[in-house]
């Protein structure tokens, strides 16, 4: 009837509403018809885009031409005009429709729920989908885009206006953005990497999201690996939180960090930032990590002072020179070769780095008197059976050895697990096998570990630092150990797959074990003996152990420089049996320098 209005102007003889009869009757059946073939009615409003629309269309075209059909049929009663009119307006009210309720039940919900505020950096396709994306959603308001190409600025894409990144800071504010996501795929990693660690002390939550193409790639999903839970790696809640703060200690403080560009030296450098000290002092052997943590600090250290040192720990007169010249108070120790199957083929180098390196430091440290030195240890410095573990067990004892002389530098130690997620571990390697299809190699069925985050390790560390009174080694109470089967079959069903073995045959990934790599104990420790002290905090333990004495200590450091300089390995094992602490009472005697075929290194 309505097209019939807007043609003829109104109803008249001969095709009123009775002589209409069989268009009608033809025109709803087809409608329904087509309905429900094309599914139209069992789309959601929230999903009625242009597929749908275009099979809208496809209705009234088919409305239009079997009206036309039944009109001839009946001898012509309308104008050719009506049929055209018919579709058209039959697409106008069904699209109107649906928008307009969709428009209403959106409006409803969002007056019912606290919406997250989004601001999406990047006006590209790809921020452009997902604003389109998350405007479906009645839990996301998407506010703005930010874009640093100019042609983009100012314009308004999708209903939001884009605005140059000189702007965010009012953005945040002005708008009460609580999330900022990255949706610039075609951004190199290091540059989304430098705006991610910018907006990260906005107090927003700040993701990157890749190219939607991206996803749908060969293998991309594959190596889309659910996390897995971390109290179940831990076998303990996270403590973070429960560690307390110790900013005071470290404000406006000169701080060495050694290892500054590896995974708990960069961790430190970020840390420390908080706390605002006055300059942070970055020493590593790698021109590349340095660079990287050096560029990542730039953004974000604002008044505070970065000041990159390219050498060793090992080289005297450039820690000397680094340490006066910037007048270093405090350093925290954390460069080591800690890789245990490289450092066992290479004990000679493993040694120099990790005890030569720890003496020339340390003693410079004293010299020049430093307020506080902290050395990162690690378990596999309790009773050792490879060669980095012995490496540590006698950087422990330099530390240990000059606390007892030392009135003006505080010299304290720091020992605890694995830490996930750190170059080496293994956290990332059965990430790197699942995503390749397994075989997930296992060094042993009962090998177990103690895990802590890297979040917590770095904490420890700087609260060691703050409760030292002088040759103190700290731990914290990491619970219990964790089978590393459990977390390999734990990684293998958060990725969607199964485990292949004997009950499961047609499983998708199998668990390989390939026996324990020399230097490797198939359980560790972090205590020697069993007297403990307190600390200010209850979760953080102060080991009380024997060390060697002055003398002791000179006759070890001189055999020791004496065997690296002559490379001699059969007196460096000799040194190690006589005074690093071997297995326990009973337990078989393992040759730390046994030789090992360089492809089971992994």
């Amino acid at each position: 009837m309505l097209a019939i209005l807007l043609v003829t102007g109104g109803l008249s003889q001969p095709y009123g509403a009775g002589g209409l009869a069989p268009h009608v009757v033809a025109a709803m059946g087809l409608t329904c018809v087509m309905t429900v073939y094309l599914g139209l009615d069992r789309v959601k409003l929230n999903a009625y885009q242009l597929s749908s629309l275009l099979n809208s269309s496809s209705i009234g075209m088919a409305l239009g031409a079997a009206a036309m059909l039944v009109d001839k049929m009946a001898g012509g009663l309308l104008p050719f005009g009506v049929f055209p009119v018919l579709s058209m307006v039959f697409l106008i009210m069904t699209v109107g429709a649906r928008l307009i309720l969709k428009a209403v039940l959106m409006q409803i919900y969002k007056q019912q729920k606290m919406r997250k505020r989004v601001l999406i950096y990047g006006a590209g396709q790809t921020g452009q989908q997902l604003a389109a994306a998350l405007a479906t959603d009645i839990e996301v308001q998407t506010v703005a885009f930010v874009d640093d190409n100019p042609a983009l600025q100012s314009l308004r894409i999708g209903g939001l206006t884009v605005y140059p990144p000189a702007e965010m800071d009012h953005l945040l504010r002005s708008k009460a953005i609580d999330t900022i996501v990255l949706a610039m795929p075609s951004v190199s990693q290091s540059i989304q990497g430098r705006i991610a660690s910018r907006l990260k002390n906005s107090g927003c939550d700040v993701h990157i999201l890749p190219s939607f193409a991206d996803l749908v790639r060969p293998g991309a999903l594959a190596r889309q690996i659910p996390p897995v839970r971390l109290s179940d790696l831990l076998g303990r809640n996270r403590m973070e939180d429960e560690l307390p703060g110790v900013r005071d200690t470290y404000t406006g403080r000169n701080i060495l960090i050694t290892g500054a560009g590896g995974s708990i030296g960069s961790e430190l450098c970020r840390q420390l930032l908080q706390a605002r000290p006055a300059r942070l002092i970055l020493l590593d052997h790698c021109e590349l990590s340095l660079y990287r943590i050096t560029q990542e600090l730039a953004e974000i250290s604002g008044p505070v002072d970065i000041v990159p040192v390219l050498g060793s720990v090992c080289e005297a007169s450039l820690v000397r020179h680094t340490l006066a010249a910037h007048d270093v108070e405090v350093i925290l120790h954390a460069a080591a070769y800690k890789h245990v199957p490289l450092v066992q083929a290479n004990g000679i180098e493993g040694l120099r780095n990790n005890v030569l390196g720890t003496k020339v430091l340390a003693d410079a440290a004293r010299a020049a008197h430093v307020e506080r030195f902290t050395l990162i240890s690690t378990d596999k410095a309790v009773r050792p059976v490879g060669l980095m573990g012995c490496s540590k067990r006698l950087a422990e004892l330099i530390l240990q050895d000059l606390a007892t002389r030392s009135t003006t530098t505080q010299f304290s130690i720091v020992r605890f697990g694995n830490v996930m997620g750190s170059s080496g571990s293994v956290i990332p390697l059965f990430q790197e096998q699942i995503a390749r299809g397994g075989p997930v190699t296992l060094t042993h069925d009962d090998v177990t570990r103690y895990f802590m985050t890297l979040s917590e390790a770095v904490r420890l560390v700087l609260v060691a630092g703050a409760f030292s009174r002088g040759g103190d080694v700290f731990v914290l109470d990491m619970g219990a150990p964790v089978p590393i089967r459990k977390v390999a079959r734990q990684m293998i069903e958060a990725s969607g797959h199964t485990v292949r073995d004997a009950d499961n045959p047609n499983g998708d990934i199998e668990i390989v074990v390939t026996g324990l790599r020399p230097g490797e104990k198939l359980h560790e420790e972090l205590l020697i003996g069993s007297d403990m002290l307190t600390t200010p905090h209850p979760k953080i333990m102060r080991a009380q152990e024997s060390h060697l004495s002055e003398i002791e200590m000179a006759s070890l450091m001189q055999s020791l420089r004496l065997g690296i300089e002559t490379r001699d390995m059969d007196s460096m094992n000799a040194l190690l049996r006589r005074w690093v602490e071997r297995a326990e009472s009973g337990s078989e005697t393992q040759d730390v320098a046994t030789k090992i075929d360089p492809s089971r290194i992994a």
